[in-house]
Order: structure tokens, then sequence, then C-alpha cells
């Protein structure tokens, strides 16, 4: 499956660039992307702010011709459908081909380690009408990868992944700052993952609430951009990844403390293929 390594170019909504409330953040994450000569452009009919997670509603490239579009309906807007956007509009906009699942899933609970994919539980909550095998079966041939489970963080009610690890090449993976402050969670995760990985983990010499959004940065081929929160741990957090990324290049986006305060951060509001 392709990999964040492999991807050179990246899209976002409309709504992120266009609102009030994102405009510093947006702002600084274009001028990034032009300063670096990153090839970027709009999702077509995402003019609402409501649309700016396309991480998560958009499809999960496969491979360089192939695009799985999972059912985008996830159990924490069962209230807010407006969130939702008409993806037959933006699809039809695009220039892939795209096959359909009616699987629940979303975008930001999978994570390309390469021949492995790494979503959250939460999957077999959000899609009661599959057993168990038959879900990771099915997950394994669309994905056209090894399935692993790993615990969903319950205090983060998306369940999504990308919180929580990020792959860093020749099979290792980067764990979040779990041992800052969940240290049952992090055994759990680090029993699943050391079967297939080695692992890294960030920590922070301070403990913020806010520290879980450094682990969700834009990963776009040698660049990596890193949320910007204008707290203490910001020097720590982009210290660390630059050193577990040396052939990257890492940079940070002020003003991302715009998205992590609505529960996101860049990798969210970013979709690269």
């Amino acid at each position: 499956m392709i990999t964040h390594f492999e991807t050179n170019k990246v899209f976002i909504s409309k709504g992120l660039a266009s609102s009030c409330k994102y405009s510093r953040v947006a702002y600084g994450l274009l001028t990034a992307f032009d300063n670096y000569d990153v090839c970027w452009e709009y999702i077509p009919h995402t003019e609402s702010d409501l649309h700016i997670w396309v991480r998560d509603f958009m499809p999960v490239q496969v491979s360089k011709d192939k695009f799985i579009c999972f059912c985008y309906n996830p159990d924490y807007l069962k209230d807010f459908p407006e969130y939702i956007p008409h993806m037959n509009e933006v699809l039809g906009s695009l220039d892939i081909s795209v096959e359909f699942s009616k699987i629940i899933l979303d975008g930001g609970n999978v994570i390309s380690c390469g021949d492995k994919v790494l979503i959250t539980d939460k999957i077999l909550r959000e899609n009661p009408t599959y057993h168990k095998s038959e879900l990771m079966d099915e997950l394994s041939r669309l994905l056209e990868a090894e399935i692993v489970l790993i615990p969903w963080d319950r205090y983060e009610e998306y369940g999504h992944s990308d919180g929580m690890v990020r792959y860093l090449g020749h099979n290792r993976v980067l764990i979040n700052n779990y041992c800052d402050f969940d240290r049952h969670l992090r055994k759990r995760l680090m029993d699943i993952l050391e079967h297939h990985f080695e692992i890294e983990e960030l920590h922070y010499s301070k403990y913020t609430r806010n520290s879980w959004a450094y682990i969700n940065f834009l990963h776009l081929g040698e660049h990596i951009f890193i949320p910007s929160l204008n707290e203490e741990n910001d020097y720590e957090a982009m210290s660390q990844i630059q050193a577990l990324f040396p052939l990257c290049k890492c940079h940070p986006i002020p003003y991302s403390s715009e998205l992590v305060k609505d529960g996101g951060a860049l990798n969210c509001a970013t979709w690269n293929i």
C-alpha cells in the first residue's frame, strides 16, 4: 500500500482556506507549500468550513491507480449530517478511479506501513453487521495489506490511528507520548506492535493536554509539516521528529492550535496522494 513517503501531491478543502476560523493556520500551511515547491490543490465542492477534515472522507490510496472510498458515516456524526459532504460531487471532479466499499472507516484510522495497515479496533463497533474475521479479510483484500488492529484510545472519541502511531519506514513505527500520561494504553499498544515493528516513542519534559497533536503531522514525501502550538513542547516535538526522519525536512506550521481546539491537526486536514 502507498505510504506517505511515496506521496507528492496534497489537497486541502476550500473551506479551510476561506474560513476566518482557520485563516492563520491555512495561510501558514499554504505559504509553506509554496516555499518548498509542494504541489497542492483544493478539493472541489468543499467550500464549507464543516468539511475541513478531508483525510477522513477522501479515498484511501492503495496503489498508483487504485483508490478505495469507504463509507464516511461515523458514529460521532450521527446527529451532525451537515459535516458529511456529497461525495459523488467531490469525487466526480477528480481524475481518479475509485472503488466503493460499504465498510464504515475514516481515513484518519488508516496508517499505511507498506505491507501492513494500522487500524484501531473501533472499526469493529462501527461495523457490527460484519463478523470480525470477515471484516479483516475484506479490509486486507481492499487494501492489499495485512491488517493490524490496535487498541482504541477511549479518551479520543473518533477512534483514529493517526493520533496514536506513524510509520517511520524500514519496519519501524513511532507511537505517541503515552509514556507521559497513559502507561496502560502504552503497554497494550506495545504488546501488539512489537510483534510487527521496531518501536520509537515521543516523550516530552512536561505533559500538556495538547501534546497528542504533534504526531498528527502531514508527511508528504521528503517533507514533514509539524503542528506548532505556541507551547513549550513545540521545540521538543520538532527536534524529536526531525531526528527520527533524518532524510526528511521538518517544517513547523504556526497557529495549528486553530485546528487542535476542534479535535484535529495537520494530517486530519489534508489528503496526500
